[in-house]
């Protein structure tokens, strides 16, 4: 089973993810982008050095989606794959930058990326303006984050119509909930 937790900077994904870790032993556990020694390499050059255009940006994100494709999810696909951030924060973040993209153009990019496999579940963590604002409190900001709370709640909605526009099955969660009712829904998902 491929699943994909989806949701903006400080929802509580990788927080999620680590509690999963526990109960699922046998889940191989990833993140894009960073899940391959290309990705720790493309994580670095998008969320720290800076990417001077979004065109880049972009192909870079999928230049990082079709390695983690073919090094995790392809070899692991008889194992349960818990990845942190999939193709829908990809589209989602292409569009925020720029909103005149054609949404159909980048699903087709992120198809062929993936070989036109897609996640068996997506789980989105949708926060508010107040949660981030409280999260991002003393944190330091990556590249994206200093783009702010408005270009985040953009790709929070980017994030939700991509998943209505797809058929694949979703399960958005209120990131406001406690740590461990949102573990409890999650479970609800999974086992």
């Amino acid at each position: 089973m491929y699943i994909i937790f989806e949701g903006v900077d400080t929802c509580g994904k990788s927080t999620q993810i680590a509690l999963l870790q526990d109960i699922l032993a046998d889940a191989i556990i990833t993140k894009e982008p960073g899940g391959t020694e290309l990705g720790k390499k493309i994580r670095e050059m998008i969320l720290h050095d800076g990417v001077q255009h979004h065109k880049s940006e972009l192909f870079l994100f999928l230049a990082d989606r079709a390695e983690h494709f073919q090094q995790i999810i392809i070899p692991n696909s008889d194992k349960t794959v818990i990845s942190d951030r999939g193709f829908i924060s990809g589209i989602a973040y292409a569009l925020a930058n720029h909103p005149d993209y054609d949404l159909d153009f980048l699903l087709q990019l992120n198809r062929f990326a993936l070989d036109g496999t897609l996640p068996d579940l997506v789980i989105l963590l949708q926060t508010n303006e107040t949660l981030i604002r409280a999260r991002m409190t003393g944190k330091q900001e990556d590249m994206i984050e200093k783009r702010g709370i408005d270009y985040l709640l953009q790709v929070q909605d980017n994030m939700i119509a991509i998943l209505k526009k797809l058929n694949i099955k979703y399960h958005i969660i209120d990131a406001s909930k406690s740590i461990q009712e949102i573990h409890h829904e999650v479970k609800g998902l999974l086992l």
